[in-house]
């Protein structure tokens, strides 16, 4: 898993809690270190356990998005709003967020890291989208590596320099980024959108409304009081056991206890 502190062998815990209470209605321990691919069984444990109804609005951060997850779960009929990377960009009410990050610390090393050298961009090369063709910047023509393929939903055609020409030009410095290990450049051009709407366009339509903002603002105040209750208040900041099976069986303890205590407080222990 990737971590502020490195990549560390960990689990990932993941909990779907209800927006009333804060009761968690499912969760899971998995080893994986992306989310993505964690957002549909947790969906589809809570329609096996017929949690759901349907007013039930399924909210994640973006760690959960990606086209294929929204298609999936449009294939469920599941409701949901799953924000994108560039969401708070778009958001006027977090354009003055920087200013409550925490200051450097002041003894750090100003230094910081060394600069990379510039290097060759898609608008150094010379590229013919009419007659299909594409020049590097030392005069070489590079061949087709792919037409017609859909990068970010936008349509892009894709060059790549041949090993005679790129593993003897004088420019390789300037035209790679690890000029020792790459054998050849590779340069993409996009065309524009692909045909058609896609899952994670009509995502930011519906997530960017103000209907949309409103409902997806509940989920910080809903979910993540609950990982923070169990992280520091019960203190399970690492997973103490090894295999999938103990680890899951170690977070579903924990988050029982967060259930009986929530149970208790709403009045349930009267």
């Amino acid at each position: 898993m990737a971590t502020s502190k490195g990549v560390i062998q960990g689990y990932t815990g993941v909990a779907a809690v209800d927006a009333k209470h804060q009761i968690i209605v499912d969760a899971q321990a998995h080893g994986t270190g992306s989310e993505q691919e964690l957002l549909i069984p947790v969906v589809a444990a809570l329609q096996e356990a017929e949690i759901m109804t349907e007013e039930t609005l399924i909210t994640a951060d973006a760690g959960y998005h990606s086209e294929a997850n929204l298609k999936k779960l449009n294939e469920m009929e599941v409701d949901a709003l799953i924000a994108d990377n560039r969401m708070r960009s778009r958001d006027e009410r977090f354009a003055e967020q920087d200013k409550h990050k925490a200051n450097p610390d002041p003894l750090h090393d100003k230094g910081g890291k060394p600069k990379q050298a510039a290097r060759y961009q898609p608008k150094d090369f010379d590229y013919d989208a009419e007659a299909g063709t594409c020049f590097c910047p030392a005069g070489k023509q590079l061949y087709s590596d792919g037409s017609n393929c859909i990068i970010n939903d936008y349509l892009a055609v894709r060059f790549k320099g041949a090993l005679r020409d790129c593993g003897a030009c004088l420019l390789r410095d300037k035209c790679l980024q690890k000029p020792d290990i790459t054998k050849t450049r590779q340069v993409t051009f996009l065309k524009g959108k692909a045909a058609g709407e896609s899952f994670t366009d009509k995502m930011k339509k519906r997530i960017d409304s103000p209907e949309g903002r409103a409902l997806y603002g509940r989920r910080f105040a809903t979910v993540e009081p609950v990982f923070g209750n169990i992280r520091y208040n019960k203190r399970l900041d690492r997973f103490t056991l090894r295999g999938r099976t103990k680890v899951d069986a170690q977070w579903k303890l924990y988050c029982m206890v967060h259930n009986i205590e929530m149970l208790a407080h709403h009045g349930y222990a009267q």
